[in-house]
């Protein structure tokens, strides 16, 4: 249940925090208690999002830099109860997006739910997922994510959140970043609940032969060496990358930089699978127009969106089902009045967080008031809380779809 008497104003937002360092293509290596250097507030160094034209540029500004693995601890001020806490991870194509914009501004949720919300920062891109022999191995975006995850076991308690009640949430690629997660024996006991948001879950990693042709592709275009380019050239190169991977996919959607299979720390998916997600409580769910972001229209739309979305999610709940997980999932249908993109990716990040003067003008918005966006937002935001406190979602309101529950033995998508 929320509590309705409490408002941003009663929260206190708390970073960016370092829960770790790394030099540039290596392993993260947690702060130690003689580190007592102050976070930069950097964020990974990112081209511009893809999807400005759908969301609209972001408002905040925050410096770029490599010294970026910082998170936000946004938490109800006072009493340093344990409350539930919810971990989020952004999407953005593991190439763009942080922790700390406002446009995931934990306020209104922290309030509401009387939970602690956790923003963070991982590494994108080139930097975060080259694969390359001699220069990077891969899915260090992935490791980050790991420590945070580890940083909230030891020290969510001093910002009044129990480290036995912890949900890790993300929206597409945070979303798969999720479903990777699940598969890791590390992260065993350092979450309890997931909620995936929009994950395209067919693109969930790669082969790694493919992987490390990709990283000469970048090589190629960046003309140097990785290890000591400066940040804009290894941006360029991304760019160029990303760029060849599309023409050469024929307009593919999945990035050119996204996490490796077959290598540390992704074991075989079939792997760890069981023993991790038993007893995990899991909601999962998309948007009925979610490949509207991405050019799709008329039946075409509902045609990608079930096989990037729909399909894939439905089949991995049975799994998760298979396997001794509690699953529930959603629909998103919700439509703004005057935006030509309907339920699309993405359009779940203002009704979970944020706030009026982050989303203000946001296209996928349309001309559609704020209140009714925050009306809408409230219903969702207290579904996600009462699933952090209770391992389900309870009955979801309009314009969300309650799908049915999965069999075991089955792909229908759903909820126990």
């Amino acid at each position: 249940m929320t509590d309705s008497t409490k408002n941003p104003a009663d929260v206190v937002r708390s970073g960016p925090i370092r829960y770790a360092t790394a030099e540039r293509f290596a392993r993260p290596r947690p702060v130690s208690a003689r580190d007592t250097r102050p976070a930069t507030g950097e964020i990974p160094p990112q081209p511009p999002s893809r999807l400005d034209a759908v969301m609209g540029r972001p408002r905040d500004g925050h410096p770029q830099g490599e010294d970026c693995l910082n998170l936000t601890v946004t938490a109800p001020a006072g009493d340093g109860g344990a409350r539930p806490v919810l971990v989020w991870l952004h999407g953005g194509a593991f190439s763009s997006g942080a922790g700390c914009m406002d446009w995931y501004d934990g306020g209104v949720l922290a309030a509401e739910g009387d939970v602690v919300v956790v923003g963070v920062n991982y590494r994108l891109g080139a930097l975060g997922y080259l694969c390359l022999d001699g220069v990077s191995e891969g899915n260090l975006g992935l490791y980050d994510q790991v420590e945070a995850l580890r940083w909230v076991q030891t020290h969510i308690a001093d910002y009044g959140g129990d480290p036995a009640d912890v949900t890790v949430a993300g929206q597409s690629a945070g979303g798969i970043s999720i479903r990777l997660l699940m598969q890791l024996p590390e992260t065993r006991g350092l979450f309890h609940r997931a909620i995936l948001q929009s994950a395209p879950i067919g693109i969930t990693a790669r082969p790694h032969e493919t992987s490390l042709a990709i990283g000469r592709t970048f090589a190629d275009a960046l003309g140097g060496d990785p290890r000591t380019a400066d940040v804009p050239a290894i941006l360029a190169a991304q760019i160029e990358t990303a760029q060849a991977h599309r023409r050469r996919m024929g307009g593919a959607m999945d990035p050119a930089f996204i996490p490796v299979e077959g290598i540390a720390p992704l074991p075989a998916p079939e792997e760890a699978f069981e023993g991790n997600v038993r007893g995990v409580d899991v909601l999962y769910g998309w948007n009925a127009d979610d490949m509207s972001a991405f050019d799709a229209t008329g039946a075409d739309l509902a045609e990608r969106t079930r096989e990037v979305y729909e399909k894939p999610l439905t089949h991995y709940g049975a799994q998760l089902a298979r396997a001794g997980a509690q699953v529930s999932s959603y629909r998103l249908d919700w439509r703004p009045a005057g935006s030509p993109y309907g339920a699309t990716h993405c359009l779940d990040l203002p009704l979970l967080f944020g706030t009026r003067d982050a989303w203000q003008g946001s296209p996928m918005l349309g001309d559609t008031p704020w209140e009714e966006t925050d009306r809408i937002g409230g219903e969702l935001r207290a579904a996600w809380v009462t699933f952090a406190r209770t391992g389900k979602p309870g009955a979801l309101p309009a314009p969300m779809v309650d799908l049915p529950a999965p069999l075991a033995e089955g792909s229908g998508p759903g909820r126990s």
